[in-house]
């Protein structure tokens, strides 16, 4: 199955798959509302505004398996975004991007590319893929890598 076709559900619990998405670069994130990379959901956002007029999307993917700092619903999630970060991005519902019950997505993209020594799994909350135009997976960051550091990235997929 490829990129455009993986089943997703938005976080407002709309079936959908990321064929919406097809032709756009794609920043993919795995987020959490209680984790030390929090704040990023502002340079996120900032990127958001200042690139999605010319093809990007960023895409927030919640997940609670790193130290429980998503605990909450989706309903929850979602106005933590709005009201703290103001965040217009397309968030997801809550998903495991590791292990047995790793969603689909988070299987294809880290099986694409994989982190420091060929590992696949994700280490943190805030693990950024960048997706080219065609769906390739482009380049994978670190979640201590600021938002605004994948800048000079993005604009070279965006042409």
């Amino acid at each position: 199955m490829g990129l455009y076709e993986i089943p997703l559900t938005t976080i407002d619990g709309r079936t959908c798959t990321l064929s919406r998405y097809r032709g756009r670069v794609l920043l993919i994130v795995n987020v959490a509302s209680r984790c030390l990379f929090t704040p990023q959901y502002a340079a996120l956002e900032t990127l958001h505004r200042r690139y999605v007029d010319a093809g990007l999307s960023i895409l927030g993917f919640p997940c609670d398996q790193f130290g429980h700092q998503e605990p909450g619903g989706e309903a929850e999630i979602a106005d933590f975004c709005a009201a703290r970060y103001a965040v217009t991005f397309p968030m997801f519902a809550k998903i495991e991007v590791n292990g047995e019950s790793a969603h689909a997505l988070y299987r294809l993209l880290t099986a694409a590319a994989p982190g420091w020594w060929g590992v696949e799994r994700i280490r943190w909350n805030f693990t950024k893929f960048l997706v080219d135009r065609e769906g390739r997976v482009y380049s994978r960051h670190a979640p201590q890598t600021a938002p605004r550091r994948l800048e000079r990235g993005i604009r070279r997929l965006l042409g």
